[in-house]
């Protein structure tokens, strides 16, 4: 993303922005079983909830264009997600059954982070499978949080650390049983 706010980000991806999420605390469902709130206080949930933006996704809607250059991610509030990758390099970037599902993504999970943090190109596509509620931050806002509030913006860092090397091991993981499925026996 090159100089465009992420208002204008967000309304090219074509989602709409619906307002501030100042209040994540009135999910407690994300407190209390959400990957990336779950050790958050009521209070570090509402300022981090407070540089968000809330935005809204249709049933069969692209959220996130892989390829696409952009420096935010979302938090799942409410709804179902797909993520998929593009299987070979010729499958084109706007079709949903042209790629191969990767997860199938729930509220209180988090999209988006590895190029929010990296700057590269998204790596998968996502759509909306129901309605979508979604908290969006950009790496800008966490620049900003860091510095308003280190103690929030060091646990979120954290936490996305975390959630990042538990993808990382899964990954691995499912590595390893697909090359010792096709190992010569």
């Amino acid at each position: 993303m090159t100089g465009a706010s992420l208002e204008e980000a967000i309304r090219a991806a074509g989602l709409e922005i619906t307002g501030c999420c100042e209040k994540l605390s009135a999910c407690p469902e994300l407190l209390e079983h959400g990957a990336l709130l779950e050790e958050f206080s009521p209070e570090e949930a509402d300022v981090l909830g407070s540089l968000m933006l809330h935005v809204r996704a249709r049933p069969g809607q692209r959220m996130i264009r892989e390829g696409d250059v952009d420096d935010w991610m979302m938090l799942l509030l409410r709804g179902t997600v797909d993520v998929g990758k593009r299987v070979g390099p010729q499958a084109p970037h706007d079709t949903h059954g042209d790629s191969t599902r990767v997860a199938v993504l729930r509220p209180g999970t988090v999209l988006g982070e590895m190029s929010m943090f990296d700057g590269e190109p998204r790596y998968a596509s996502c759509w909306a499978l129901s309605e979508v509620e979604a908290a969006v931050i950009d790496r800008a806002a966490v620049a900003r949080l860091i510095q308003a509030r280190p103690d929030v913006g060091a646990k979120l860092l954290v936490k996305l650390t975390q959630l990042l090397a538990q993808r990382l091991r899964n990954t691995s993981g499912q590595l390893v049983k697909l090359l010792r499925g096709r190992a010569p026996s």
